[in-house]
């Protein structure tokens, strides 16, 4: 597609997102994406990457493919779009906690030509039955998030994710695809281009410096729990995020901080689909103020 079939990227930045302007290299990645060019992007966390092919997605024709290893934010993203004031059948996930009637419905969106954007697991893309249905969609471009998950050199090897090649071949459509994650190496940056087989692709890489964050390294004194209630009640009323590492003491650390009058839910992969999608949901509309 050439770029300027696309009308005025910053008219339709401040339109849809209501933004007055681009992050570094936004606006470059975005047309390197329109005009057809596979595109690879290193951007830090919270530097707008999901912009990147957002936009191009919603002021494209057909329907965006995006392949992310996360279901929380997957879903964040689909709400987050749907929330711009568009209608609901313009974002969709994929995944297998969907019933047959709400799969029925994306596959209708779909179809229809309705649906800018498609947000899909890899293990979902695996299936035989999607990959026979996405051959039948027009689909304007494949975003690969968190493409370091490709690699087996990476801090987060997701082998499903090696598999998106072949199945992209598979579903036959001639569509550029842009790859994204905010920590490559050099030796997973080349792993991530080979396995995917980009051609010639246009790549950007943004400073990692975070002139807005404070990094603090605490000492750890024996009882760590009381340290974190000191903190977060020194911080009444923010919102905080506490990393643990294991399940058993992010739940034990959760009920702990409830215990003492902390407004605090748990967040990992053994709760229930519907109980993570709750307190993913009452954290990020601020009904809560600690997710551990």
């Amino acid at each position: 597609m050439d770029v300027k079939q696309a009308g005025d990227l910053k008219q339709n930045l401040k339109k849809m997102f209501g933004f007055e302007r681009f992050k570094d290299n936004q606006e470059k990645i975005i047309e390197s994406l329109l005009s057809g060019k596979d595109t690879f992007v290193i951007m830090p966390t919270g530097g707008g990457k999901s912009m990147c092919y957002q936009l191009p997605a919603l002021i494209q024709e057909g329907t965006a493919i995006v392949i992310s290893p996360l279901i929380a934010l997957m879903k964040n993203q689909v709400d987050n779009i749907r929330n711009q004031g568009t209608e609901n059948d313009i974002a969709h996930v994929m995944n297998s906690s969907l019933s047959k009637a709400e799969m029925q419905k994306v596959h209708e969106d779909l179809t229809s030509g309705k649906t800018k954007l498609l947000y899909v697991a890899p293990e979902s893309l695996t299936k035989e039955d999607n990959i026979e249905f996405l051959k039948k969609i027009n689909i304007s471009f494949y975003a690969i998030d968190e493409a370091h998950c490709i690699s087996e050199w990476g801090h987060d090897f997701r082998p499903e994710y090696r598999r998106i090649r072949p199945i992209v071949d598979a579903i036959g459509k001639d569509v550029p695809m842009i790859a994204l994650t905010a920590t490559a190496t050099p030796k997973v940056q080349q792993d991530i281009l080979k396995t995917l087989k980009m051609k010639e692709p246009e790549i950007y890489i943004s400073s990692f410096n975070r002139p807005n964050l404070y990094y603090e390294i605490r000492p750890k004194y024996k009882d760590v729990n009381k340290d974190l209630l000191k903190f977060v009640k020194k911080h009444e009323g923010k919102s905080g995020i506490i990393y643990c590492l294991s399940r058993k003491k992010t739940e034990e650390l959760a009920e702990f901080l409830q215990v003492n009058g902390v407004s605090a839910l748990p967040y990992h992969a053994g709760l229930e689909a519907a109980v993570r999608r709750r307190n993913q949901d009452m954290f990020l509309m601020e009904e809560v103020d600690v997710m551990v």
